[in-house]
């Protein structure tokens, strides 16, 4: 117990290592708010700046600006309707009706709250987990890999909107585009015709900013107007409403707490990701609600859960980096070569060698995601306003910096071809009232349970299904599509945009 303490009055009291985490938040925040550029870009950027640094300051710093990244990136996509990285799309489903509404402040600050929030408990959740870690990460292989990824593709039923049938379909569309690219198996190119930038498989940044950010604008054009669809003198983005939407956060405090668990352990097992678990966790909040009909239509619930998934999932993906040198996540994988750099040796001996810096790592999660609420709420009100900007001023904006983020991430000019045959595409599925969401869902989850299916097969053949924790597994998917069904009798139909 005095480790803990003692690590975080040596990061407090070291000016250096401080001022380093108090740099990092905002460039952190910077990366996520700029759609295309994220938290990967981020850390691969920054690398040559902690060069030569001493092993603790560098570590906070990379790890600290990566820690809030998906604060940042919530501000497009409550905003806009831009998301900043991939896993704040799902922001997006709730956050920017209540800017249309003109409740931009209060979303803002339950985006705000729900951050820290969850960033916080990630971060508990690898200090409780230190003690018992290793059969945590070891018991998860790739047959719970695809079940899981089957459990997050059950949701396309909950986000199907008015038309279960609509939902399905986009939901395929998603998981046939998920198939393009090179086979994880036989290492063939596949649905690519030929195009090489296709081998890596269709760009889930570029889908996500053509079938939200593109449609949306091309709606307002068509509305005129701004986005806010009240005059900005009967709008709420005070001060007090940015705090109404943090106590949000307390008010719902049980699906905050839920959501950021279940981000946390998402974050634990390698292969997910944040996409996986923003929409994991959007779709259980979604299941859980009392009243589903509002969401899509800017429900605040539909904030907090993805964003204390986002964040608290760097805290869970820390522990496999960590620990046994395998990255939680794609940022984590670069993260990982990051800390080799300054010296860092990740594995099991870090706990016997040097638990102090584990600890110094811990409390940098806590300080930065609790920091960035601070810097946040500083400049948060007059975010709020940018909703009231005309739409012939923003649109060009908004079009040009999804171009870009299109472009940067992958380095691929043929994405704009994708972003704009994808966007009119969009702009249809939102014009006639398809749900969109279950078209990510697809593209996300469905190379993660092909690769796992294979994986399981050829170590286990259809045996897979009968291991504990799979057939846990499987007890859960039956138990959520037979509640879907039963509460899709006795309840209205849910719109989700």
């Amino acid at each position: 117990m005095e480790i803990v303490f003692t690590s975080l009055i040596e990061l407090i009291s070291s000016p250096t290592t401080m001022g380093l985490l108090l740099l990092a938040i905002p460039i952190g925040m910077f990366f996520g708010a700029v759609p295309g550029l994220g938290g990967k870009l981020g850390i691969a950027l920054m690398i040559p700046f902690v060069f030569g640094m001493d092993m603790i300051p560098g570590a906070v710093f990379l790890l600290s600006m990566h820690a809030v990244v998906h604060t940042g990136g919530s501000i497009p996509s409550i905003l806009f309707g831009v998301p900043g990285t991939g896993p704040d799309a799902a922001t997006i489903v709730d956050g920017y009706p209540m800017t249309q509404k003109g409740q931009a402040g209060r979303a803002l600050g339950a985006s705000l709250g729900a951050s820290g929030f969850g960033g916080i408990v990630g971060a508990a959740v690898l200090a409780l987990l230190i003690p018992v870690l290793e059969p945590v990460v070891l018991s998860f292989s790739p047959a719970e890999f695809f079940l899981l990824a089957i459990l997050g593709i059950t949701f396309i039923a909950l986000l199907s909107g008015d038309s279960l049938i609509k939902g399905i379909i986009v939901g395929l569309f998603g998981l046939m585009l998920a198939f393009v690219g090179m086979d994880p198996q036989m290492g063939i190119a596949r649905y690519t015709f030929g195009q090489l930038f296709l081998w890596d498989g269709v760009d889930i940044i570029t889908a996500i900013l053509a079938l939200f950010a593109v449609p949306e604008m091309i709606a307002l054009g068509v509305k005129g107007g701004s986005i806010s669809n009240i005059t900005k003198e009967a709008a709420k983005y005070s001060m007090s409403e940015i705090l109404d939407g943090i106590v949000d956060v307390w008010r719902h405090r049980w699906l905050a707490l839920r959501t950021a668990i279940i981000g946390a352990v998402i974050g634990i097992i390698p292969g997910l990701g944040g996409d996986a678990a923003s929409w994991i966790c959007y779709g259980h909040a979604v299941q859980s609600s009392k009243t589903p009909e509002r969401f899509g239509h800017g429900a605040v619930e539909g904030v907090i859960a993805p964003e204390t998934a986002n964040n608290s999932k760097e805290g869970g993906s820390l522990l496999p980096t960590l620990f046994f040198g395998v990255p939680g996540s794609s940022g984590m994988a670069i993260m990982l070569g990051a800390f080799v750099i300054l010296g860092i040796q990740p594995g099991p001996q870090l706990i016997q060698t040097n638990l102090n810096l584990v600890w110094t790592l811990i409390w940098a999660l806590v300080l930065a995601n609790a920091i960035a609420v601070v810097m946040f709420l500083g400049v948060a009100r007059w975010m709020g306003l940018l909703a009231f900007i005309r739409g012939g001023l923003l649109i060009p904006f908004v079009l040009i910096l999804a171009m870009l983020g299109s472009y940067l991430s992958r380095g691929h000019w043929e994405n704009l071809v994708i972003i704009v045959v994808f966007g009119i595409l969009g702009y249809g599925l939102k014009r006639f009232n398809w749900s969109r969401p279950p078209f990510v869902i697809g593209l996300v989850l469905g190379p993660i349970a092909e690769k796992s299916l294979h994986q399981a097969l050829a170590l286990w053949g259809p045996a897979f299904l009968l291991r504990p924790i799979s057939m846990v597994l499987i007890a859960i998917i039956v138990g959520t599509v037979g509640f879907t069904v039963y509460r899709g009798r006795t309840r209205k139909p849910i719109r989700v945009g």
